[in-house]
């Protein structure tokens, strides 16, 4: 899953007076939850994970691994507080990030999970995170976890319109 909708109260939060002259800004589509609570969408660094609606196939038959991905992400959200730390890029109109819970890396759990893969070509100046991910992703293929158990479209050519036999 890319998109990870934060409060901008836990942003907020996160800041302690000390650090307010190194807030960062960024702009995006933000949306009110209720009168003094702020929601905006930011996408995974390195990472592209299957879409919600997004179908897989495993063993003859569809499955919904891009659902899958969605739950594990919003189950990896509910483990702990999110560490967000914004990357100067933007993508599809939202802010990029690099999110972890409880020391763990968001882009690695999805990876790992087969349920997104790596894009290296966006982890250039981090060698360090592009390893770890190219690490994540020939375990989960050697373990034929999530999608990688069968067929599957990678999630930007899915968005293209291309879809799996299963699908249509």
């Amino acid at each position: 899953m890319k998109r990870l909708p934060v409060l901008a109260l836990l942003l907020a939060a996160a800041c302690t007076p000390s650090d307010a002259a190194e807030d960062t800004s960024f702009s995006a589509t933000a949306r009110a939850l209720d009168g003094d609570t702020v929601a905006t969408d930011f996408r995974l660094l390195g990472v592209d994970a299957f879409e919600r609606h997004q179908m897989c196939e495993r063993a003859g038959a569809c499955w919904e691994c891009g659902k899958a991905a969605q739950d594990l992400a919003a189950r990896t959200l509910r483990g702990g507080d999110a560490q967000i730390r914004l990357s100067s890029r933007s993508s599809y109109g939202r802010p990029v990030a690099m999110v972890s819970i409880n020391g763990r890396d968001l882009g690695e759990v999805m990876i790992s999970a087969g349920l997104a893969i790596p894009q290296p070509q966006y982890l250039r100046s981090d060698a360090a995170r592009a390893s770890r991910y190219a690490a994540a992703f020939s375990e989960a293929q050697r373990r034929h976890a999530g999608a990688l158990a069968g067929n599957w479209l990678e999630p930007a050519r899915w968005r293209r319109g291309e879809r799996l036999s299963c699908e249509r």
